[in-house]
């Protein structure tokens, strides 16, 4: 008998192991696993009435190209509409492709992560879950942007990437505020690439993915015997990027010890490994991002209030989604320009239908959810276009209540969202306060686009916007695009 109230998880896997760690995963969050070590013997299971009624399936793809895709579609045969998600050890975006193309509907790559899997299973079994769509490989598309290069025309935004722009050249630590999916890791690529380090290798740490008791000898590193379990000595990060920019996201994870030493390394630049009593200076300039309001996070305790001064001498605030909506057509065509680069994938439009519908959604996973959304419907699409159809899962989230306020449904009505899909990113010609923008900055604006639009091919920006290459570059100089947004 089903145990109440659990969700039943088939797992089709060939490794004892496996199937005891996902069982130990899924267990904690309330889900009873049923194991079987091959589709033959999962299928007898998805047949017997005897058996409890399955809520998902998790396959490991043990077999790549078509006999990999034919497992899965034997699945889909005899439950067409249960989730299944698979897991594999291939990390390439075409076994993805493949895979969803068969009939998965989510991909998962080993080693396995438990929060990974946890929110795929809910999103998957929970369609009003704000994570929404499925999340495969579609992080794989992003690559990094310069300043030039990023899509959005909304003032909000477009005032956020001129101060990360104007920051970049100097030396000064930089926080990155913004809700998660907001792009805060491709802002700090772009400032890094426009620094006087950019030709260095940006150092990204995750400081939510690594385990408390082990930040600080990622970050710092350690010496042999430090611990128990340290056999040999280890660089830490900050060593690793001595000279260049190291990336601290989800900075407000780190525990109040590691504040400490962090805070030390930004006001004298020495760090010391764990079990050493000597010191080294490294030059590390530092950006950090946070999906918290790091001010409350001091307030209530969980924040040093002088890390959080040095860390916040310049404040970049990313708008979610929502807040600049008419931005999601240009991203839209932007993302699946990006997408049709990828192994397996082509060149798709969409259509004005398919935008209304995307443009009627809150987005709460902002810019990473639209593109896990249009990298899904890019794969199934078999038409030159995405339309409306491509997009039932945000349609029926949208009917859910998921729609964005009053305020902004009223800005998209009528002629101004007909004018934001027809044109894209679009250009904004008033200030907030209802006056006009001065005249360089519109064209300042018009030259971003056109270069965006056009992937940095100069010649064809010139040619198109009508003037020189040698005009253009001038311009560039004179607006200061060149080092900004």
């Amino acid at each position: 008998m089903r145990p109440d109230p659990t969700r039943c998880l088939l797992l089709i896997d060939d490794e004892p192991a496996q199937r005891r760690l996902v069982s130990a995963i899924g267990a904690r969050a309330g889900w009873w696993v049923r194991g079987a070590s091959d589709v033959e013997t999962a299928q007898k299971m998805l047949s017997d009435p005897q058996e409890p009624q399955f809520d998902a399936i998790v396959l490991d793809l043990w077999l790549p190209g078509e006999e990999g895709a034919q497992q899965i579609r034997e699945i889909r045969a005899l439950r067409p509409n249960l989730p299944l998600l698979v897991l594999t050890a291939q990390t390439s975006v075409a076994t993805a492709v493949e895979a969803m193309r068969a009939g998965a509907n989510d991909f998962l790559v080993k080693p396995l992560a438990p929060d990974r899997l946890l929110v795929a299973l809910d999103a998957a079994t929970d369609r009003r879950k704000s994570s929404g769509e499925l999340r495969p490989l579609s992080e794989k598309i992003s690559k990094p942007l310069g300043f030039d290069e990023i899509v959005g025309s909304a003032p909000l935004f477009r005032s956020a990437l001129a101060v990360a722009a104007k920051a970049a050249r100097a030396r000064v630590p930089v926080l990155i505020e913004g809700e998660s999916g907001t792009g805060k890791e491709i802002i700090a690529q772009a400032i890094h690439a426009a620094s006087p380090r950019g030709k260095k290798q940006l150092h990204i740490v995750n400081c939510g993915a690594i385990p408390q008791n082990l930040v600080e000898s990622v970050l710092f590193g350690h010496e042999k015997g430090a611990f128990t379990g340290a056999f040999d000595r280890h660089v830490g990060r900050f060593e690793d990027a001595d000279g260049s920019t190291i990336f601290l996201d989800e900075v407000g994870e780190l525990p109040l010890d590691t504040q400490v030493k962090l805070l030390r390394a930004i006001e004298s630049g020495e760090i010391q490994r764990l079990g050493s009593r000597i010191t080294n200076t490294v030059d590390v300039r530092i950006i950090a991002a946070t999906n918290r309001r790091l001010n409350d996070e001091v307030a209530s305790g969980n924040f040093r209030e002088d890390l959080y001064y040095r860390l916040n001498v310049v404040h970049v605030a990313i708008p979610p989604l929502r807040d600049r909506i008419t931005d999601l057509p240009g991203l839209a065509r932007h993302l699946l320009s990006r997408i049709a680069e990828q192994p397996g994938m082509r060149h798709l439009s969409i259509t004005d239908d398919g935008l209304a519908v995307l443009m009627s959604y809150g987005w709460p996973g902002n810019v990473r959810q639209l593109q896990n959304a249009l990298f899904r419907a890019a794969v199934l699409c078999e038409s030159d276009a995405l339309t409306a159809a491509d997009f039932p899962q945000i349609a029926a989230e949208a009917t859910y209540g998921r729609r964005v306020d009053d305020y902004h449904a009223k800005r998209l009505n009528g002629a101004s969202a007909t004018a934001a899909m027809a044109h894209g990113p679009g250009i904004t010609l008033y200030e907030p306060d209802g006056h006009l923008r001065k005249l360089d900055d519109i064209e300042s604006d018009v030259i971003r686009l056109a270069i965006g639009h056009y992937r940095g091919r100069m010649t064809e920006v010139a040619r198109r916007l009508g003037i020189g290459r040698s005009t253009l570059y001038r311009k560039l100089g004179e607006l200061g695009i060149e080092n900004a947004a």
